[in-house]
C-alpha cells in the first residue's frame, strides 16, 4: 500500500465524528489495524479519482500483517479517528489519513514525525490537491514527480522535509 495524504473525498463525507488537535496521539496496537484500514478504505471509496486496486479485505490484511508488524504506526482517538505509518528508521511516511480533515489532527501527526526524524519523505498523488497544500504548509517541498510509477498508475509527487541542520 502506498499512499500518504489527508483523507478527504469528493464523493461524500464518511463516517467518523469530528476530531481536533487536542486528541492524544498514541502508538498503535494490533487491535487498531482494522480501524486504520477502515479509514483508508472509506477514503478510497469517497475519492472519485482514486482507483480501488485492492479489496477492502486485502487492505485490512495488509495493515494487520505487514504495516503494523513492520512499521511504526500511530493513531489518535477512540474510536480511531486518524493514523500515520512511518517506515522504521527511514523517515518515510507511508500513510497519513484522518477521518475528518481540517481539524488539526494531520498536523499533530506531522509534528510527531518531525520530532522523531531530522528528515522526512512522503508521496502523495498529484490529484490530491488538499494533501499537497497541507504538506507544503508544513514545510515539505517537492523533490520528484512521477507519471504514475505506482500500483494505482496515478501521477504522484515525492515530498521532503528537512529540519534544522
Amino acid at each position: 500500500m502506498r499512499a500518504a495524504g489527508q483523507a478527504r473525498g469528493a464523493k461524500a463525507r464518511y463516517g467518523r465524528t469530528a476530531t481536533d488537535a487536542t486528541m492524544p496521539v498514541r502508538a498503535a496496537e494490533p487491535r487498531d489495524a482494522a480501524a486504520c484500514a477502515a479509514i483508508l478504505n472509506a477514503w478510497i471509496d469517497a475519492t472519485d479519482w482514486m482507483p480501488r486496486v485492492h479489496t477492502s479485505e486485502d487492505v485490512e490484511a495488509y495493515y494487520a500483517e505487514t504495516a503494523f508488524p513492520n512499521r511504526r504506526v500511530w493513531v489518535a482517538g477512540d474510536p480511531v479517528a486518524g493514523f500515520m505509518v512511518i517506515d522504521r528508521g527511514e523517515g518515510q511516511i507511508t500513510a497519513l489519513y484522518v477521518a475528518t480533515p481540517g481539524k488539526g489532527l494531520g498536523r499533530a501527526f506531522v509534528d510527531l514525525a518531525k520530532s522523531l526524524h531530522d528528515r522526512l519523505e512522503l508521496r502523495t498523488f498529484v490529484a490530491n490537491a488538499r494533501a499537497r497544500r497541507f504538506y507544503e504548509r508544513e514545510g515539505f517541498v517537492v523533490v520528484r514527480r512521477t507519471a504514475g510509477d505506482n500500483e494505482e498508475g496515478l501521477p504522484d509527487l515525492l515530498y521532503r522535509w528537512e529540519g534544522a541542520q
